[in-house]
């Protein structure tokens, strides 16, 4: 008889966002008649870059010819994007990555769960609480992280986040293997500082320890002392892999690209990570396709430059007016300044769910809640900048309206 891969029976009900897009149609069913605005899952409303069209028509018409028709294409990516990516990204801010070192994929969401396949059960994996619920899951999937019990998994070591460490975690107080960080953070919204980090880049050469870098969100830095890369950090090439997504970045939310950076130098007793990661991506994907990397390749275009960051500059704006309006009904709020997420701490003592209902009901905005993120999180509730201006305000003023 065939058995079933009985982690998956550990974990504690539904994936988070579908929990919370659940309650969005429910609400939306049995009110017909109100208006319902989306602030919860981290999903872009302004459209794709001309530059970016422009590059995904050219391509689409090359497929269409004989000489320009392309199938299977690199595993680790093409050349031409991958060369963009180390000049743009890395050498242009002084960082030395090879495109042997990067590997395009289709999410740093899927990459942050698939990184896991090159690593033994037997490590100990750290996370912050609360985190994006990805590095959990598929860690507890995966076998890693033991039983769920009392809202904590019992093999995971878990960095608490909270107002009193400025959401900003601690070093592990006992040996740990693998490290997740998430810089600027989803979901509270925090950046860390190159002083910050160094701490970490030490403990792990200290700890042979490796640190998997979420920096999806680097595109929303506005502080000169935060880095955009952890590779700003001496040493970082030695211990740190990084995950890079275009979907927030260049609104590639539905269109899919992103990529991994592996540095040759990041080894375990001697095996290059590169290789295994390497062998991993030929085995299971297929690559990206022709037309996406051509778009992807048009965001390093001077126009696509000006233009992605011209939307980015828009959920920025969204992030501040949420944050002034929410500061102003007499919440105490937290990121969006570095991010596109706002941490707001529930009032009145509130769980997060509590609030979560009371806004989705009384004011017809959704968000998401703090509890969901890890029982850290509890007491908060997320709120993104992705929404259109016109709804961010309006949503605004119907959540000031209630409180």
């Amino acid at each position: 008889m065939a058995k079933i891969n009985d982690n998956y029976l550990k974990l504690p009900g539904a994936y988070l966002f579908s929990t919370v897009a659940r309650k969005a149609e429910e609400f939306a069913a049995a009110h017909p008649d109100r208006e319902l605005i989306k602030m919860s899952i981290g999903d872009v409303t302004k459209p794709l870059a001309p530059a970016v069209i422009k590059a995904m028509k050219a391509a689409a018409d090359e497929m269409g010819t004989a000489e320009g028709f392309h199938g299977y294409g690199p595993e680790q990516g093409y050349d031409f994007l991958r060369s963009k990516i180390a000049e743009c990204d890395y050498k242009s801010r002084g960082i030395d990555i090879d495109i042997s070192e990067i590997f395009v994929s289709d999410g740093a969401k899927s990459d942050c769960g698939n990184i896991g396949d090159i690593f033994s059960v037997d490590n100990k994996v750290a996370v912050c609480d609360p985190v994006y619920p990805v590095y959990v899951d598929t860690n507890a999937m995966a076998g890693r992280a033991g039983d769920y019990v009392g809202e904590h998994w019992t093999n995971l070591y878990y960095m608490p986040c909270t107002e009193e460490n400025g959401f900003m975690p601690e070093l592990p107080k006992e040996k740990v293997d693998i490290i997740y960080l998430c810089f600027p953070n989803n979901p509270t919204g925090v950046a860390a500082t190159r002083e910050q980090l160094k701490p970490w880049v030490e403990y792990a050469k200290e700890n042979g320890a490796v640190i998997l870098y979420d920096s999806a969100y680097e595109a929303f830095i506005t502080n000169p002392d935060v880095p955009h890369s952890i590779y700003e950090i001496e040493g970082a090439k030695e211990v740190a892999i990084e995950f890079r997504s275009f979907s927030k970045t260049a609104g590639f939310t539905g269109t899919r690209c992103a990529y991994t950076v592996v540095p040759h130098t990041l080894k375990i007793d001697g095996t290059e990570l590169n290789s295994l990661w390497n062998r991993r991506q030929c085995t299971k994907f297929n690559g990206v396709p022709y037309v996406i990397q051509r778009a992807a390749e048009a965001v390093y275009s001077e126009d696509g430059r000006r233009e992605t960051k011209a939307a980015i500059a828009y959920y920025l704006e969204n992030a501040k007016i949420i944050r002034a309006a929410l500061t102003e009904a007499g919440l105490t709020v937290y990121g969006g300044e570095n991010a596109p997420y706002i941490w707001a701490k529930t009032p009145d003592g509130l769980k997060s769910w509590e609030f979560f209902d009371k806004i989705l009901d009384e004011a017809g905005v959704v968000t998401t809640p703090g509890s969901g993120f890890g029982p850290s999180g509890e007491g908060f509730v997320r709120l993104t900048a992705f929404s259109t201006k016109e709804n961010t305000i309006k949503a605004m003023e119907k959540i000031k309206a209630i409180l």
